[in-house]
């Protein structure tokens, strides 16, 4: 089967690289860098709050007590500084970017690095949906509650930080049990009124990465923009892709109190899926595909404007609106990975693929006030606010496609064999407070009422196309929690936080994928809590350490379990994942002098060992079936641990960086089945170790070359077992892979 050329419809995003220089140069009306108002009293809580902002080893940081009109004192948090790491940041390369973030998991089966799939403590990896996923502060996902996958990744040459809390964000972000995932983008120069930076990237398999940014300050203006492109051939065959993101913001200091901005995304990609493999495919060779007509594609703009008042040096008030229009776009031959994809003997053509269609239209706006008092002779402060959110998604499925090669959205037929609508009103008013007791103890009560109204139109079959079909759900939740630091010494603490958590059904639960799962009509939303106790810190300028315990109680679960050679989605019981989360950090050089010519040698351990098991079984149609019960079965798609190991070296402009991935074996059904099945949707995926090695070189102050080996073993793997797109099947995760990125900033 010889492949066929390869078409791409960017007309649109040609057009948007010619006009959005012009807009980063010529539009910016707004703002410029915030100055924070800062009570000049010299109190221990300040004092504090300054340590624990800055202290980084090696690309590590913990999120101050307060940010941005949000609590962070009494959760767990890892901030990733992106100039202080060396990772493969052309292709997104995720376990390189979160290895100091014990218990990462990560679904590597896409090497474009389009899409990032992580989560934390025994969840899903799918699409990071158990993460309240924002960038800048704002929602990205495709939608909050309804559709919360993230289609869209930003990439990661324009990131400078990325914040992860675990789920004690549930208090002042949503009910996600698995916290919150925030991509920050750069920010202009503060110093300079234009600076520009490049950076290209050459790689394996016809890999073609450029970024190009502008940013400044003049005046009162800062601004920040980004072009960017990415395309390759892809490490499996028939796995081709291109994308193109465009990005500006702009931020004007209206006073000495009032700062505005605005930000505007615009992104798409098309890529070709490969689709999944039976295991006997994969043994053979795990490389290969049988699926060369199968396409993607993701048109994402998001954007946000935000106000921010100081009303006083210890009050201030912060208004984030914004919005997301997207779609998400396929077309292929979708049956399952046992039955090919071949011509007709008899019209002597291939078959009619099938299309499916999302859009996706949101609106959102978050008011967040902070206020600092003096209580029993400390600085305490609250922080609260409201939300208001609605959401809006078309879904048109089973839609009869053209028998073609290329992306080629056209039906055959006009009409779609499912049609769907769904809408979200959302909203939520929250609160927590810092009370400081004595000079080292703070505690941290929190409370969130959530409402959230989730309506579904349509029919799921053509059967019904005639047929009112509706369905309404409204939920009232009230979320709780408490957490608290102990200063030990001036630069550790011990912390605790337990936080209540809330999932509603998805969209995508309600209603059958298109291939192979079976959906249960009586879905109920999930419930729970986390918690979590540890010790961190630093060690003067060489040791780094964030070791601690977690318990997930996670009710009413949504997973799947093998009926008949199918995939059977219900709510399946109730899982507890609890274990250890551990990163502990030192450089072995600074550890004896502080003042070495021969450079510094750091080393790193990010261990997590995670018992996610099912503790009650709750359905009870088959209750009382001993060969279908999954009580104390593992949570399917939960490594027993994630270790990530890592050593750095630095000499003046030079670093290099070694790093090893070992990642235990999961199940892909919560009946924890161990044969695969014929089309290679469930069964057990063994673990697995991959090594990486990169490294940096900056020459005459302003040119950096960076280079690296990706999977230096060529190891074979894979993450995950897909029942739909991009699947069916097992997905193999990338064999070795080179790059070398050439950059400079003026």
């Amino acid at each position: 089967m010889q492949p066929r050329k390869f078409i791409y419809q960017t007309n649109t995003f040609i057009e948007m690289q010619k006009k959005l220089p012009l807009i980063i140069l010529g539009i910016f009306a707004v703002a410029a860098t915030y100055s924070q108002q800062r009570d000049t009293t010299k109190t221990i809580d300040l004092k504090e709050i300054v340590i624990f902002d800055n202290l980084f080893l090696n690309g590590i940081e913990r999120m101050p007590d307060i940010k941005e009109n949000v609590i962070y004192a009494g959760k767990k948090t890892e901030v990733i500084l992106l100039n202080k790491i060396n990772a493969d940041l052309s292709t997104n390369n995720t376990r390189q970017v979160f290895a100091k973030v014990p218990g990462i998991s990560i679904w590597e089966n896409d090497g474009s690095g389009i899409q990032a799939g992580v989560a934390a403590r025994g969840l899903s990896p799918n699409r990071s949906w158990e993460f309240n996923v924002r960038q800048n502060g704002y929602d990205i996902s495709s939608e909050a509650f309804g559709y919360p996958e993230t289609y869209y990744t930003p990439p990661m040459e324009a990131l400078g930080k990325i914040e992860v809390i675990r789920g004690a964000a549930s208090l002042q972000y949503g009910p996600q049990f698995g916290g919150l995932l925030n991509y920050q983008i750069k920010k202009g120069n503060q110093n300079k009124p234009i600076t520009f930076e490049t950076i290209q990237t050459l790689g394996s398999y016809g890999l073609f990465n450029t970024y190009n940014a502008i940013g400044g300050t003049y005046k009162k203006f800062n601004y920040y923009g980004f072009l960017h492109h990415r395309n390759a051939d892809g490490w499996r065959s028939n796995s081709r892709y291109s994308i193109f993101t465009g990005y500006i913001s702009a931020n004007y200091q209206l006073t000495k109190k009032i700062k505005i901005g605005v930000e505007y995304t615009s992104m798409n990609y098309k890529s070709q899926q490969p689709g999944g493999l039976t295991d006997t495919q994969y043994t053979l060779n795990h490389r290969q595909s049988f699926r060369e007509r199968n396409w993607f594609e993701a048109p994402f703009n998001v954007g946000s404007f935000t106000f921010k008042y100081d009303i006083s040096p210890s009050v201030n008030l912060q208004i984030k609106s914004f919005y997301t229009l997207a779609e998400r776009n396929s077309v292929g031959y979708t049956k399952a990975m046992n039955v090919p994809d071949s011509i007709n003997p008899v019209t002597l053509a291939y078959g009619e693929r099938q299309v499916d269609r999302d859009r996706y239209k949101n609106y959102g706006a978050e008011v967040r006030l902070s206020v600092k008092y003096k209580l029993w002779g400390k600085q305490s402060a609250i922080a609260g606010g409201i939300r208001g959110y609605s959401g809006s998604t078309i879904r048109n499925q089973l839609g009869t496609g053209t028998t073609g090669h290329n992306f080629d959205l056209t039906l055959t037929k006009p009409q779609y064999g499912r049609s769907l609508e769904f809408g979200t009103i959302n909203g939520a008013a929250f609160a927590e407070n810092i009370f400081q007791i004595g000079k080292r103890l703070k505690v941290v009560p929190g409370i969130r009422f959530e409402y959230i109204e989730n309506e579904r139109k349509g029919y799921i079959n053509i059967t019904q196309a005639a047929q009112a079909n509706s369905d309404k759900r409204v939920s009232t939740i009230l979320l709780y929690g408490i957490g608290s630091e102990f200063m030990v010494t001036e630069k550790t603490n011990f912390y605790g936080n337990y936080s209540l958590a809330y999932r509603p059904v998805t969209f995508s639960e309600f209603t059958p994928s298109a291939t192979t799962e079976i959906i249960d009509p009586n879905l109920k939303d999930a419930s729970g809590f986390n918690a979590d106790f540890g010790y961190r810190g630093t060690v003067k300028s060489y040791l780094s350490f964030d070791v601690g315990v977690f318990y997930l109680h996670y009710n009413n679960r949504i997973g799947s379990i093998t009926q008949n050679g199918a995939l059977f989605k219900t709510n399946i019981g109730t899982s507890v994942s609890k274990g250890i989360e551990s990163y502990i950090e030192l450089d072995l050089v600074k550890m004896i002098t502080d003042n070495s010519k021969v450079g510094t040698f750091s080393i790193f351990a990010s261990n997590a060992f995670i018992d996610a098991k099912y503790v009650k079984w709750n359905n009870p149609a088959i209750a009382n079936d001993p060969l279908k019960s999954i009580e104390n079965k593992r949570v399917e798609n939960a490594p027993q641990y994630i270790h990530r190991f890592g050593a750095t070296y630095y000499l003046k402009e030079f670093s290099l960086t070694f790093q090893l991935n070992d990642v235990g074996n999961v199940f892909t059904d919560a009946t924890n089945t161990e044969a695969p099945n014929a089309a290679g949707t469930s069964g057990k995926l063994a673990g697995y170790q991959v090594m990486d090695a990169s490294f940096s070189y900056k020459f005459l102050k302003r040119y950096t070359v960076k280079g690296g080996v990706n999977n230096i073993t060529d190891a074979k793997y894979a993450t995950r077992r897909a029942g739909g797109y991009p699947g069916p099947g097992i997905l193999p995760g990338n064999g070795r892979t080179f790059f070398v990125s050439v950059g400079a900033e003026f």
